[in-house]
């Protein structure tokens, strides 16, 4: 609501109206209260239908997931997915010092498959003898942030989908390709959602499930089945691997560290340029 400057309230008030035009306007303002069927003063709910205006405007922009003035859940769900990126981003010197030094800990945090395999490289030496606990706990932390993409679509629907298609043309053709994918493949596009592709199957397939109203239950059955399947699958692929694949995690674990502070900068530099870049956005916005 645009507030009234001080020249607006001079230039009303030097110049007091003649009393006839205060009892005229007096018995206008009381003719239209009646008419409207408002007390008198009834125009005061318009700044606050104004004000409700403005402050819905930021949750209609563009940008945003929600078709309706989000709630406590919008927020949540909203919030999780600050933590996934917080997390993934944390992740990316920690994986990479990890897979050299300790890949069943990684394995087991993440549920990763390359630490699968490495870890199932390793234990076919005979150097990791709690294998199966390293697998089990792998299948279960791989699910650690599927539910919130499951959720993002039971709340919004095709929300989320549509921030992702809005991020270039390039990325809108993947994503349409990914939905495409997705409606044929039905229960099955969960086990093609884990195969390494350049289209972004997985996270489509786990909105949509949400979207069209499967149960988070039935969702989690599936999305464990299919990851543990293909968890399993690159585990014996490293124990296949065996001594040749120990033999690299052993070259790498030299330059494991120099990889992790490499990529700590990278991830610094990359954030703060994308920081600057939001910013003279903005600027260029408030100009035009």
């Amino acid at each position: 609501m645009t507030e009234q400057s001080p020249a607006d309230d001079a230039a009303r008030g030097p110049i007091p109206p003649s009393p006839d035009a205060v009892e005229a306007d007096d018995d206008a303002l009381d003719d239209a209260a009646g008419e409207a069927g408002q007390p008198e003063g009834g125009t005061e709910a318009e700044p606050e239908a104004e004000a409700e205006a403005e402050g819905e405007e930021w949750w209609r922009g563009e940008g945003m997931p929600w078709r309706k003035k989000p709630e406590r859940a919008d927020y949540a769900c909203l919030s999780w997915f600050g933590v996934i990126a917080v997390f993934s981003l944390i992740l990316i010197p920690t994986r990479a010092w990890l897979l050299a030094v300790a890949p069943d800990w990684l394995a087991m945090i993440t549920g990763g498959r390359t630490a699968l395999a490495a870890s199932g490289a390793i234990a076919s030496t005979g150097a990791m003898p709690h294998w199966p606990i390293v697998l089990f706990v792998a299948s279960l932390l791989s699910l650690k942030f599927d539910w919130v993409y499951w959720w993002a679509g039971k709340l919004w629907g095709r929300g989320m989908i549509e921030i992702w298609a809005g991020q270039s043309k390039r990325a809108a053709r993947n994503y349409a390709r990914a939905e495409r994918w997705a409606e044929k493949l039905g229960p099955l596009g969960f086990f093609i959602a884990y195969i390494p592709m350049p289209l972004p199957l997985m996270q489509v397939v786990f909105v949509l499930s949400g979207a069209t109203g499967m149960s988070l239950k039935r969702f989690l059955i599936y999305d464990y089945i299919a990851s543990t399947v293909w968890l399993i699958g690159y585990f014996i692929l490293g124990w296949q691997l065996g001594d040749a694949a120990v033999a690299v995690l052993n070259w790498y674990a030299k330059i494991a560290g120099y990889v992790a502070i490499g990529l700590i900068v990278v991830v610094f530099v990359s954030t703060y340029l994308a920081g600057v870049k939001k910013a003279k956005a903005a600027e260029e916005a408030k100009r035009g």
